[in-house]
């Protein structure tokens, strides 16, 4: 019997084969999935390692991006989230409750530590505040459930001793989270790292930066060792209802296998700028990983054994530069655009008043107002010089 058209138009009478080989893997766009029949609906289970039963449990699209960068960071397990953010929240929910004590570093990032302050006046989470320079200064009681870690900041790019903020927060049995966008898993192995070879209990990495490149897909990764934490994760992850764009999801994967090259590239430019900055007299301090006079530099020497450093590098200026001296400083830069993030091709920069940012006192920090450098794939020299041009503009306007 012929069917009526409009049925030929949804069920087409022959369809081409399914898979072949590939560079880039199929882009499978999905809300509802077909089951083939119903031994196929009952005999799955949400934690089965594929498990093909809705778009936001997770397509083959999906599941080959999460399986490439819980290989990259050395994990074993990954979750995809909307945003950085979306997958920091997620760990949040996951493993958060009324009294928990959770433990952050003083140079966190901004809007975790929002996040959080929202959880501890709607749900009574405590927040606590560590020295991301002296883990001293990280003192667990018997309520600690979570402390976050950065290494290293992504605006004063202090790198921590992570070895011994690990290593205290395992004796308390106390979950360890790692922010790892700076690094990447490429400046070191965050589940295997030291000499100790000690790990974290997950990471979280915004892939919005080096894995997508680009500057123009948001996303977000939660990567695990444990399979237990793992299935407490999915199972909020799909509470939640948490779901990623396959179009989105494909772009990254697309992207990544640049990713080492232009994380390379952009710590190599971050190093050369760096060599400049420490020379000009209108910066009190410039804040590196890889400056020996930056705080941390030895742990990130210890762990980052290849010099990886990522492409970030901030400068304070003198205290007498006025805050609208940063402005206009900012404001006549022509190849760095002002924006946050970091790891596309283009250079960003951003102004930023710790004095709004901080909890604690942090005596390793000149006074003064911080401007952030974000190296894309320019060239380093025009980058110096684009640096140059402002800073005489800046004085020009002084003068004015």
């Amino acid at each position: 019997m012929k069917r009526n058209t409009q049925t030929q138009l949804i069920h087409a009478p022959r369809k081409a084969p399914q898979y072949i080989e590939t560079v880039q893997p199929p882009l499978f766009r999905a809300s509802t999935i077909i089951f083939k029949h119903t031994d196929a609906l009952f005999n799955r289970h949400w934690t089965d390692e594929y498990d093909y039963s809705y778009g936001t449990h997770g397509t083959p699209t999906t599941f080959t991006l999460g399986d490439s960068i819980a290989q990259i960071e050395g994990g074993q397990y990954a979750l995809l989230a909307p945003s950085g953010l979306s997958a920091i929240n997620l760990v949040n929910s996951c493993f958060l409750s009324h009294g928990d004590e959770v433990w952050v570093a003083d140079n966190i990032y901004g809007p975790n530590m929002e996040h959080l302050r929202n959880l501890e006046t709607r749900y009574g989470i405590q927040v606590k505040v560590y020295s991301p320079i002296d883990a001293a200064t990280f003192i667990p009681s018997e309520k600690a459930k979570l402390i976050w870690l950065e290494a290293a900041g992504s605006v004063t790019l202090e790198f921590p001793d992570l070895t011994a903020l690990v290593k205290k927060a395992q004796a308390h049995n106390i979950l360890t989270a790692l922010d790892n966008t700076w690094g990447a898993g490429l400046a070191f192995n965050a589940f295997d790292f030291g000499a100790e070879h000690l790990s974290v209990d997950m990471t979280v990495h915004a892939l919005t930066k080096y894995p997508s490149g680009g500057g123009d897909i948001l996303m977000g990764s939660v990567v695990t060792r444990d399979q237990k934490l793992h299935h407490q994760l999915f199972r909020m992850h799909a509470i939640q209802g948490i779901s990623i764009s396959g179009d989105d999801t494909a772009q990254i994967q697309r992207s990544l296998p640049s990713m080492q090259l232009r994380y390379e590239h952009q710590s190599k430019s971050a190093l050369q700028l760096l060599d400049w900055l420490k020379l000009q007299p209108d910066f009190v301090q410039v804040l590196h990983p890889a400056n020996a006079d930056s705080a941390g530099h030895r742990y990130w020497k210890e762990i980052c054994t290849e010099g990886h450093s990522a492409g970030l590098v901030s400068v304070i200026f003198k205290p007498e530069y006025t805050l609208q001296d940063i402005r206009n400083f900012c404001d006549a830069l022509t190849l760095f655009k002002l924006g946050f993030s970091w790891g596309g091709p283009v250079s960003l920069v951003m102004l930023y008043n710790l004095k709004d940012m901080r909890v604690l006192e942090h005596t390793h920090l000149q006074q003064g107002l911080l401007v952030r450098f974000c190296i894309g794939l320019e060239h380093a020299q025009d980058l110096i010089q684009d640096i140059e041009n402002a800073l005489q503009q800046m004085k020009k306007q002084q003068l004015e």
